[in-house]
């Protein structure tokens, strides 16, 4: 439930509230000691201790004998160490700073400064509660690697793979607006050349999967199209699947994620002439790979240079990142079934995540419950990094709500 003038959940049994006065005693105490909207629900508190006293141990394991793995670890929770110090430090300020303003006998200017002292140190402690439940979210065991992003139209027909267009080019305007690397991995449009009907690329950099993650899903445009003569409004779709991208090289033992292993005995390549428009040596060199791996029956195919060895490496690439995220979604489902039930995900026009409407020069994202009136500007990659943000604050938001509920 909320208590009045916070938005903090508090879970209280039902024999307490059908109390009076034993609900009148939790009020009163809920707000006499100083456990305000600002401060960390107790739950997280704890876990933020056990973390820390976790890294107080291994740092002591470490100075007597290094170990790679459990520096790795002590690095981790260093962030919530300190984090928790600093939040705690704050705590003690407040309530030096409280204790002085209940003394009567304080003088007028003491009281003055205090008073002001009080007001930063509350406005410093929700940013140091913030920083600390951020710290305590584990990150995602592939935000540290690259991303794979592929686009393909959804319901809609041609105006669904003109918007598919329109998303890979302002994933490409967003890119380069920031400077970060891009590898075009395959691209197929439609015959009149204004419509795509699959593009997948890699954003080549540090944390890209971390950046695009949340962009995965259904996106809804809701426009008039250029071939329509009564003025309709047309609803279309497209989807953006996000997968991080693994190194092809060899990496040392124990370095590669398992679930990017695959056996090339197991995979089946097939070496064809590339196909479409893009030259003279379109239908002339047989440099296009398509790679089938059979215990997952995952198919990828790549065409984009005229190298035969470039496109089995991007080829390679991209099989290896849907065969990951596979057996990662896989993982996933069958947690999600355990605890929650499973749950249907479609493709539909009402299965969105994010809605772009041109009349009202609108994008909203439906998660994040958050509007962004600049669609010109987020359809060029200017804009898009607000709306990514807010998407961010949202995922984390519901990933500190899964750490309370566990």
């Amino acid at each position: 439930m909320l208590l009045p003038s916070t938005s903090l959940r508090l879970y209280i049994c039902k024999y307490c509230i059908s109390k009076p006065t034993v609900f009148s005693t939790l009020k009163r105490s809920f707000h006499t000691s100083g456990f305000r909207q600002n401060a960390l629900p107790p739950a997280l508190l704890r876990r933020a201790k056990l973390m820390s006293e976790e890294h107080a141990v291994l740092d002591k394991q470490l100075q007597d004998n290094y170990d790679t793995k459990l520096a790795r670890r002590a690095g981790e929770l260093g962030s919530v160490t300190q984090a928790l110090k600093q939040y705690e430090d704050a705590l003690n300020d407040l309530s030096e700073l409280q204790a002085m303003l209940d003394d009567k006998t304080l003088d007028r200017d003491l009281r003055e400064l205090a008073e002001e002292d009080n007001k930063s140190t509350n406005a410093e402690l929700a940013d140091l509660a913030a920083s600390l439940r951020r710290s305590l979210v584990p990150k995602h065991r592939y935000a540290h690697l690259p991303a794979l992003i592929e686009v393909r139209p959804g319901t809609g027909g041609s105006e669904a793979a003109i918007f598919a267009n329109d998303l890979w080019r302002m994933y490409m305007g967003y890119c380069n607006i920031n400077g970060w690397p891009v590898n075009v991995v395959s691209t197929y449009m439609t015959d009149a050349g204004d419509g795509m009907l699959e593009g997948v690329f890699e954003v080549d950099m540090e944390g890209a999967y971390n950046e695009f993650r949340t962009e995965a899903g259904v996106h809804r445009v809701q426009r008039i199209p250029a071939t329509e003569k009564q003025g309709r409004v047309h609803t279309s779709t497209a989807s953006i699947m996000v997968l991080p991208s693994f190194p092809t090289s060899e990496l040392a033992e124990g370095e590669e994620d398992p679930d990017s292993i695959i056996d090339m005995k197991d995979v089946r390549i097939d070496i064809m002439r590339a196909r479409g428009a893009g030259g003279q040596h379109v239908n002339t060199t047989d440099s296009a790979v398509r790679m089938t791996h059979f215990p997952t029956n995952t198919v990828a195919a790549c065409q984009e240079t005229r190298s035969q060895l470039k496109n089995r490496e991007k080829c390679l690439a991209v099989l290896k990142s849907r065969i990951a995220e596979k057996r990662r979604a896989e993982r996933e489902a069958e947690e999600q079934k355990m605890r929650k039930g499973a749950v249907k995900i479609a493709a539909g026009r009402s299965d969105k995540m994010r809605t772009y409407n041109y009349s009202q020069n609108r994008i909203t994202d439906h998660r994040a419950n958050y509007s962004l009136h600049d669609l010109p500007g987020c359809m060029t990659g200017e804009g898009l990094g607000k709306m990514i943000e807010e998407v961010k604050k949202w995922q984390m938001e519901n990933d500190v709500e899964a750490l309370m509920d566990n």
